[in-house]
Parts: structure tokens; C-alpha cells; sequence
């Protein structure tokens, strides 16, 4: 089954492109809300949907067995393949590597972690992104990785997730300062997995999500150069 991609333009001025990798539930309407926010921003959003694969589906968010059973199933080669067919799409408006950014929630921030390791990007954004110790997908842990980063990447972690320890964030932390490029992470001591998702009022939290939101647009807006190496030849 081909891959399908939610996308966003803006209606003005274009500051670069952005893939936005989906949390463990698909490309919830919280996504597709998240990719317009970067339109209205000035981004040209990409979400690769990573479930194409069985079929698409949107997962609700009380059914964790089915989330589970479906990000289980992915593999990191496959998930690599996707996320570089996102940044196809966006090479096609224009943008090459240094001009995009990619960000990622949940699982997805585990996905953008890896491909700033794997890809040199203008910048990388991990909403709380687990795999710090034990890798996933196929991929390495997190921590394996820190030194070997390619692209500015901040990190965004609430410390009272409970699949993501305080300790694991630390050493994170602390590894990521010997990569060659700038890093950054932000713990919320108030904060929940999931505080940037508005749809889900038992763990969003507004406080977190804007700061954390406010964060990312200035780290793409510091290190995404949109007239770097490709150029910005519009499409058509």
C-alpha cells in the first residue's frame, strides 16, 4: 500500500518544511491540528502516516491494545523509508535538508530523534520520545546515539511520564552535550506522556504544551536555513 501524507501549506511566506511524525495512535486529528499550526506558522507540514502499511488506521485513545499491536509492528527501516519519502515531498516545494526540520510525538519522537542521527537536517524536535536505554523499532537506544547526532536537536520530556524515567532523561542530557551539533532538552516537572495533546484533557498540559510549542518554532526558526544547499525552488 502507498504511503499517505497529510499536508499543510501556509498561505503566506514560507520559513522551510517540517515532518511531523505521528504519536502511537496514527494521525490523529491532533496531528493534522498540528501540521496546520505550522502552516499558520509559515511551515510546510508533512505527516507521513507510518500504519499505511496496515491498512491506516486512526487508533482512539482508550484503545491501547491496538496501539500497541500496531507500533509493534513497525520496523525502523520501513519507518526510515517513510520519513524519507515526507522529505521528498518537501524537496519537491523546494526545500533540501537544511532547509526542514523534523519534530515527533511519542513514538514519533523516538522517530525524530533517529533521523537526526541518521540525516543532516536544519533541526530536530523529540516530544517526549521514549527508547532511552532499550532501543525500538529496530533502532539503537537513544543514548547509543547522542554523540553521533548530524542535526540540532531538542529534546521536551514531562517528569512525571512513567515510561520515560527522570534518570533516563539525565543521562540523555548529559550524553547529548558531547554531540557536534547544538542540543537542548526541557523537563516539566508538572507534565505528563502526552502533555502537548490538547485532545487528551487527562494528561494535556497547557502550561507545557505552549512553552514546549513556543521552543520548537525558535529552535527551527535559529538553525533551518531555507536557502541552504537546495535552494528554494517553488514546485510547478
Amino acid at each position: 500500500m502507498a504511503i499517505t501524507f497529510t499536508t499543510r501549506v501556509p498561505e503566506g511566506p514560507i520559513r522551510g518544511g517540517v515532518v511531523v511524525v505521528q504519536e502511537a495512535f496514527g494521525v490523529t486529528d491532533h496531528i493534522a491540528e498540528v501540521c496546520g499550526r505550522f502552516a499558520s506558522a509559515g511551515w510546510i507540514a508533512v505527516a507521513p502516516h507510518l500504519f499505511h502499511r496496515a491498512g491506516d488506521p486512526v487508533v482512539s485513545y482508550d484503545d491501547m491494545g491496538t496501539a500497541m499491536d500496531l507500533i509493534g509492528a513497525l520496523k525502523a527501516e520501513e519507518i526510515d523509508q517513510d520519513v524519507d519519502a515526507a522529505f521528498d515531498e518537501l524537496a519537491g516545494y523546494g526545500y533540501g535538508p537544511s532547509g526542514c526540520a523534523i519534530v515527533g510525538f511519542c513514538m514519533g519522537g523516538t522517530v525524530a530523534f533517529e533521523t537526526a542521527v541518521r540525516r543532516p537536517l536544519g533541526a530536530a524536535a523529540t516530544f517526549y520520545g521514549g527508547g532511552i536505554r532499550e532501543g525500538r523499532f529496530g533502532y539503537p537506544p537513544l543514548l547509543d546515539g547522542a554523540t553521533a547526532l548530524r542535526t540540532p536537536w531538542h529534546g521536551f520530556f514531562g517528569d512525571l511520564d512513567t515510561g520515560i524515567p527522570v534518570d533516563d532523561v539525565d543521562s540523555l542530557n548529559a550524553a547529548v552535550t558531547d554531540a557536534q551539533v547544538d542540543t537542548r532538552i526541557a523537563r516539566y516537572p508538572d507534565a505528563e506522556h502526552g502533555f502537548h495533546c490538547n485532545d487528551r484533557p487527562a494528561v494535556y498540559n497547557e502550561r507545557a504544551a505552549y512553552d514546549a510549542w513556543s521552543r520548537t518554532l525558535d529552535w527551527f526558526d535559529l538553525h533551518v536555513d531555507p536557502a541552504g544547499e537546495q535552494g528554494r525552488a517553488p514546485r510547478g
